[in-house]
């Protein structure tokens, strides 16, 4: 919640802020299993937005072996 600053949020309409917690939910637990390196979830996200090498580091991470 804090990490994704999710209370200021203005999506509100529809099914918007739903579809929005998912994909927050989907971030936080590819951060999470990727575990090449140990820093915060706002940390590894801020390296993953910067660094495609990184970002693609996560995403492998979520991948069943």
């Amino acid at each position: 919640d804090v990490t994704w600053g999710e209370d200021r949020s203005r999506i509100r309409r529809g099914h918007g802020g739903e579809n929005m917690a998912l994909l927050r939910r989907l971030a936080i637990s590819l951060l999470n299993q990727e575990t090449s390196r140990k820093r915060s979830l706002k940390q590894k996200a801020k390296r993953a937005a910067m660094c495609p090498d990184y970002m693609l580091t996560v995403l492998a991470a979520g991948l069943p072996a």
